[in-house]
């Protein structure tokens, strides 16, 4: 099965194929299946932004679509970054923004540098069928930038029980535990049912 993933980001591409192709689910990009816009993320919430990403890629392509939209929340930024995590990080380059949050965390926090990430995914089908689920995973807003692998905001995220952050981790430990893994095993689980349903109605 064929799915298209509304994004061109190669690092976001990358995780997802690796967390869906041993299910046998093929993962091709919004670019390569000639879609070459970005959707605009209006939505408040995670979950709206993803479906929105969906929506219009489906529209475009006439084409099962998926999207997600993650972020980090930190407690200490009454929860920012959030929706708007990439747009935090703006012109400046996430290793400029990743101390950014840790100068807020160190000065604001009071102790507190609970941190967690969010996922949310969103299929949407041409017949108007969609697929949602969420992925969190808690941890905290570590003392270091650490770490070469992952991107974003991985180096200053150390997930709970952890002693480094989730850019310690190699992408099989990575998806293991992160919100997005989470977020898409939940998807994949959703259309497996919803595919043998489909099989059983033919």
């Amino acid at each position: 099965m064929q799915i298209i993933l509304a994004s061109n980001n190669k690092d976001k591409l990358r995780e997802v194929r690796e967390i869906l192709s041993p299910l046998g689910i093929e993962v091709v990009s919004q670019s390569e299946a000639g879609c070459r816009f970005e959707a605009e993320e209006t939505g408040t919430t995670f979950t709206e932004n993803a479906r929105i990403k969906a929506r219009a890629a489906m529209e475009a392509t006439g084409k099962p679509c998926v999207a997600d939209d993650s972020g980090l929340e930190v407690n200490a930024m009454g929860g920012g970054p959030g929706v708007y995590s990439s747009r935090f990080c703006g012109d400046a380059g996430y290793p400029e923004t990743c101390r950014r949050i840790m100068e807020i965390v160190d000065k604001q926090g009071n102790g507190d540098r609970g941190a967690r990430f969010v996922s949310a995914v969103v299929c949407v089908f041409p017949d108007g069928r969609e697929i949602d689920c969420l992925g969190t995973v808690e941890g905290s807003i570590g003392h270091v930038y650490e770490g070469e692998h992952g991107f974003g905001y991985d180096p200053i995220f150390v997930p709970e029980g952890g002693a480094h952050s989730m850019a310690c981790l190699t992408d099989g430990e990575k998806n293991a535990i992160s919100h997005r893994g989470r977020a898409f095993r939940q998807f994949a689980d959703k259309l497996r049912t919803a595919v043998e349903i489909e099989r059983i109605k033919e």
